[in-house]
């Protein structure tokens, strides 16, 4: 048999770390008070980054308004290269990516964490689909100030073609076997508190 054949196929609507990209949207120190869940949130915005950085899958992140809203919490800031700014709520203006298909890289894949959302990160998810890239939501990296406009905005994003899932899922998705160095890193990062 030849290599071609024992090549195990992988579902199109599993992640990995060829075809990603991770975006962190506005997880801004002004806008951190008011979210009931933000140690939650953070944390997994954290494990995103780091687990997307052991798989040298690119991170992005942006910034609503930094004069106003202030900079990206030190915890993620310390870890992200460039910040983009923005006063459009959806990141699309920023990140200026245009269409999936238009990727050199074939990522056409992107991960979409931070806040709030049902403002920034749903614009922003919804926009991303327009332009034909699938997009990813972590449910337990979003958030917003109320419960109700956060599962709303999941719904939204759901019926509209995000895939809805969880932090844990996506690193494993990404790693997709055990018994590497990668492997053992995303594990400890999901061990961690």
């Amino acid at each position: 048999m030849s290599d071609a054949a024992n090549e195990f196929l992988r579902s199109s609507e599993l992640l990995s770390q060829t075809d990603s990209k991770l975006l962190i949207v506005d997880v801004q120190e002004k806008l951190l008070s008011s979210i009931p869940v933000v140690d939650r949130m953070i944390g997994n915005c954290r494990r995103l980054i780091q687990g997307a950085q052991i798989l040298q899958i690119p991170v992005y992140a942006t910034e609503q308004y930094p004069k106003g809203l202030g900079t990206t919490t030190q915890t993620l800031a310390e870890l992200l290269d460039d910040i983009l700014e923005k006063l459009r709520f959806s990141c699309s203006e920023a990140l200026n990516w245009g269409s999936a298909g238009e990727q050199a890289d074939d990522r056409h894949k992107v991960v979409v964490a931070g806040i709030e959302a049902h403002v920034c990160v749903q614009q922003t998810v919804l926009d991303l689909i327009a332009r034909g890239f699938q997009v990813y939501v972590p449910a337990d990296a979003i958030a917003s100030r109320y419960k109700l406009d956060w599962q709303v905005a999941l719904d939204r994003m759901s019926l509209c073609g995000a895939v809805v899932t969880t932090t844990e899922s996506i690193l494993f998705e990404w790693c997709e076997v055990a018994g590497t160095p990668e492997f053992r890193q995303i594990s400890k990062l999901i061990t961690e508190q």
